[in-house]
Formats: C-alpha cells, sequence, structure tokens
C-alpha cells in the first residue's frame, strides 16, 4: 500500500502501518502531496486558539526525540536487527507488537537474538542511509512497501539461494505474489501483508437508474441495460459511469441538457489512486524508462498515455464520468475522499480503504465490492496489490540468520504483526479469517464482496505501480503527480493533453539522469 499515500487524518489515526509502508495511493484531490498511495486531501486547519498565547513571543518549545532503546546482543547468540522506520510500524501501539513478537521468536530458539531499532518515520529514510554508508546496516528492514524499498535500490539481498539452501516452501502462497517480488535484481522479497484491489460499489445508486451490479466474480460478463451481456472492462465502466454520473435536475451525463457545473453524482471515482495507478488499472503494469544509467529515456507506453487520455476525457469531456479536481476536494464530496462521501456510484481502490467509509457507515449506506475491470483492447484483468513486507539487507553478516528470523516474522510472526498493519495476510490459509474479522466489522458486506479482494491476489501488478524508476524516485512521482494534478484542474480551453504529455516525458528523461 500509495501510497507513498496521500492519507486523510482517519486514515492516519487507524493505519499508519498501512499507507505509510505502502507508498500507496495519491491522486483523488487536485493538490497532491503519493504511493505507495492516496490522493491529496488537506488536512484540516488547526482549531482556533481559545486563548491568548501565553508570553510576549509564545514560541513553542521544541519537541525533544526519545531514542528507541535498543537491546545489546546477548552472549553466544547471533544478533540480527530488524529496522522500523522507512515505512510504518513507528507509533506506540505498533512499536508494543513489534516488541512483543520478537520476544515471541527470542523464546523460540536459542541462537539468534532478534533486535528491534525503531526511527521515526521523518528520520527514516536519512538514518538508514547513514547506517549503510557506515557499514552498519541492519539485517532486516520493514515493513515496508515498494516506495520505500525503492529508496534503496541495489541494496537488496536476493533470497534466492537462501530459499534452495533449506527448500523453504514458497508454495503457501499463491505464485504471483511470490512472483510480484522478483526482479532483475532476484527475489527481493516475499510475501507479507497484502492489500489487492476492488471496484467498490453501492447498490442504491444503481438500483435508482436500473443498472445491474458490478460482477463479482472473475470472467462473468456485465448486463447492459438493453440485456446484452457485455466484458467488464473499461468501456463498460465508462458507459454505466455516465449514466451514473446526475446533475442537479436528475439528469445523467448522456441527456440533453445536463450541466456538467451542477452535479450533484458521479459514476466513478479512482479512490487514492496515483497516477501510476491510474495507468496500470486501466493499460496495464509496465516500466516506464528504457536505456541504461547516463543515457536513461523516458518510455511511457500508448497504454498509459492512453489511460491518461480517458481519465482527463472523464473529468472535461462532453459527457464526463468521473470528478475534476475542484469537484474531488469539495466538502460536498468528501474533501478528496469521495467515495466515502456518498457522491460516487464506484470507486476503484484497495483493501486497505475498509479503513476510511466512516461518513457512508454513519449514514448506513451499504456498499459492496465488484471486480477489477479488464483492459478493453487486450482482454486482461490489469489488477493492483499494494502490499509491505521485511526485506534484507545484502550488507548483512548473518544472512541465513536472516532469514530464518524474516521467514518468522512473515508467518507466525505474522499472527500478531498483520492485524497491527490492517494487512490482508499474504499466506492463503490465513486469508478467510482476516475477511471473517472484516465481516463482524462490516455485517452488510456480502461475503461475494470479500471473495473479489481474495480472488484479487492473483492480479498484481508486475511490475508494481510503485516500481523502481532511474533518477529520485520522489521526484519521478512528483513529476508525475504535477501531470496528473495539471489534467485535474485544467480544462480544455487552456491544456494541450499532447504538449503537456511531450512535456512530463521530456522531464522524466532529465530526471532519470541526474
Amino acid at each position: 500500500m500509495k501510497k507513498q499515500l496521500y492519507i486523510l487524518i482517519g486514515l492516519l489515526m487507524v493505519a499508519s502501518m498501512i499507507l505509510a509502508s505502502c507508498g500507496t495511493p495519491s491522486t483523488a484531490a487536485p493538490a497532491p502531496a503519493a504511493t505507495s498511495a492516496p490522493a491529496a486531501t488537506s488536512a484540516p486547519a488547526a482549531p482556533a486558539a481559545t486563548e491568548a498565547p501565553s508570553g510576549p513571543t509564545a514560541v513553542p518549545p521544541t519537541p525533544t526525540v526519545t531514542p528507541y532503546p535498543v537491546a545489546n546482543c546477548q552472549a553466544g547468540k547471533v544478533c540480527v536487527r530488524l529496522f522500523v522506520g522507512l515505512g510504518g510500524g513507528t507509533d506506540l501501539a505498533a512499536i508494543a507488537v513489534e516488541e512483543s513478537m520478537i520476544a515471541d521468536f527470542n523464546a523460540s530458539q536459542d541462537k539468534i537474538q532478534g533486535i528491534l531499532e525503531v526511527i521515526p518515520h521523518t528520520a527514516g529514510r536519512d538514518t538508514l542511509a547513514t547506517e549503510i554508508a557506515a557499514g552498519n546496516g541492519p539485517d532486516l528492514v520493514g515493513p515496508v512497501g515498494w516506495a520505500g524499498s525503492n529508496e534503496f535500490y541495489g541494496q537488496w539481498l536476493d533470497l534466492t539461494p537462501l530459499i534452495k539452501a533449506i527448500n523453504y516452501d514458497t508454495s503457501i502462497w499463491d505464485p504471483a505474489l511470490v512472483s510480484f517480488y522478483q526482479t532483475e535484481e532476484g527475489q527481493v522479497g516475499l510475501p507479507f501483508g497484502i492489500f489487492p484491489g476492488g471496484m467498490f460499489f453501492i447498490p442504491a445508486m444503481f438500483d435508482e437508474v436500473g443498472l445491474a451490479y458490478p460482477p463479482q466474480k472473475y470472467g462473468e460478463k456485465y448486463k447492459m441495460p438493453d440485456g446484452t451481456m457485455v466484458d467488464w472492462n473499461w468501456d463498460t465502466v465508462t458507459k454505466i459511469s455516465k449514466l451514473l454520473t446526475i446533475d442537479k435536475s436528475g439528469k445523467n451525463s448522456t441527456e440533453t441538457g445536463f450541466d456538467p457545473t451542477q452535479i450533484v453524482q458521479i459514476g466513478y471515482t479512482p479512490q487514492y489512486q496515483s497516477g501510476q495507478s491510474i495507468a496500470t488499472f486501466y493499460g496495464g503494469a509496465s516500466s516506464i524508462y528504457a536505456g541504461s544509467k547516463g543515457n536513461w529515456v523516458a518510455a511511457i507506453p500508448d497504454s498509459w498515455k492512453s489511460a491518461w487520455k480517458w481519465y482527463y476525457d472523464g473529468m472535461w469531456g462532453p459527457q464526463p464520468y468521473t470528478a475534476t479536481g475542484p469537484l474531488q476536494s469539495s466538502t460536498e464530496f468528501g474533501a478528496g475522499n469521495v467515495f466515502n462521501s456518498g457522491k460516487a456510484a464506484m470507486g476503484l481502490t484497495q483493501t486497505w480503504y475498509t479503513c476510511c467509509l466512516t461518513d457512508l457507515d454513519k449514514a448506513g449506506v451499504i456498499w459492496q465490492v465488484g471486480i477489477q475491470p479488464m483492459g478493453t483492447e487486450d482482454g486482461k484483468v490489469h489488477g493492483r496489490v499494494d502490499a509491505d513486507t521485511i526485506r534484507i539487507w545484502k550488507g548483512t553478516k548473518h544472512p541465513a540468520e536472516a532469514f530464518q528470523f524474516l521467514t518468522y516474522i512473515i508467518t507466525t510472526g505474522g499472527d500478531k504483526f498483520l492485524p497491527a498493519m490492517g494487512a490482508m495476510p499474504a499466506i492463503t490459509s490465513k486469508i478467510d479469517a482476516f475477511f471473517a474479522a472484516k465481516s463482524a466489522q462490516y455485517p452488510n458486506v456480502t461475503q461475494a464482496s470479500w471473495d473479489v479482494f481474495k480472488a484479487g491476489v492473483a492480479y498484481p501488478d508486475r511490475p508494481s505501480a510503485e516500481g523502481w524508476m532511474p533518477g529520485n524516485n520522489t521526484e519521478d512521482s512528483a513529476r508525475i503527480t504535477t501531470f496528473i494534478n495539471l489534467m485535474q484542474t485544467t480544462a480544455p480551453a487552456n491544456f494541450d493533453f499532447e504538449a503537456e504529455f511531450k512535456n512530463l516525458s521530456d522531464d522524466l528523461t532529465v530526471i532519470f539522469n541526474k
């Protein structure tokens, strides 16, 4: 999971471990900050002061950061250190879980001592870089998603020899999730906490206009208003989203007299999805660069270009089906959390979004989940899976022991760790229990909806939409976000898509080679 994730205040309260580490989702609001993550939404303004500041200057004290007390290595033990801070897991509740999990590991055997090191997330990257430069890098790092990991591209150990050495059983995971972590550097991770995608939808909105619901099993067709059965692809999503986009007078966007300045409901929103995620869902996972170090060039595929053009037309075309930036960011439309506002019939996002539906729940609005659409041209499901894992630093002096610690964390340790993250277990046999808990939390959501997420495990984006790019990954992603923001906020009279797309490609080429 954004993202780097653009996170609501409510999301931060319940999922600091989820989105910070996933690097999740990103562009639902017009002025985003990331992915692993949701669209930028402005944080609520601080409450007005009720008392005059004391003293003439009222300079607030500088907070003191208390270093986390790293345990000493016990005599006779091989000590392996887990660095927490590059992603999530740095809040007090999470630390308590991590400490308990590591205590369990240390008690489970007598040769290895797991040691926890926690660094505040804001200092995590710099601290880890300093440790690695000094040759004192940790043995393991996590939980961390693709976005955080990419900051240290080339520093992760290929697990393949360790897996082969003990014939480690990777069949406990869906093969697609194992291959998700296979890059040109090897098997750089193993599945741990995952967040598959799905199409959240509000059945009452479909009922109101007489439309069939999105299908909930991959391979099922969708029944159009005229009775024809068609593929659940982006062409179908576009057509029904137009019928679900309603103005103040009750007209949908295909009807004569529809007023795009008076929209009260939209058909579709890419909820908290970055520009890369929008492109991946629509056009498929892809690298967007070519060449070699010093000679990189942007190579954005035509399918991504088509995805972004589709998104722009959905906002500004004569028959809109998704919200412009200003509409997304309006209070009425949830200040970025559009689906939760009850103003969108569908919202494509990942499992972690179950954290962010408080307004719908308070209003008693029932939602369900449909499958991710297929590509209109190639007929393939282009899914998205946000994911967190634990990685091993390639400079570790104890790779075998680090791998033993790693496999404990992502299996037995995950029984404690994953609930604290709010993550779906990647281990197939543990998924049902996760959704049993979700059913208790959301009793109106059907098992068919939860099964959508279970099936979505088979459709990870490879390479990840948060995958590595040359140059500075943060700058790369920020430039794409700028392009998406420009689309969200600029009407056709002032926007030349081809010119801006070329500017994006040219700028990325420069950034790639910095």
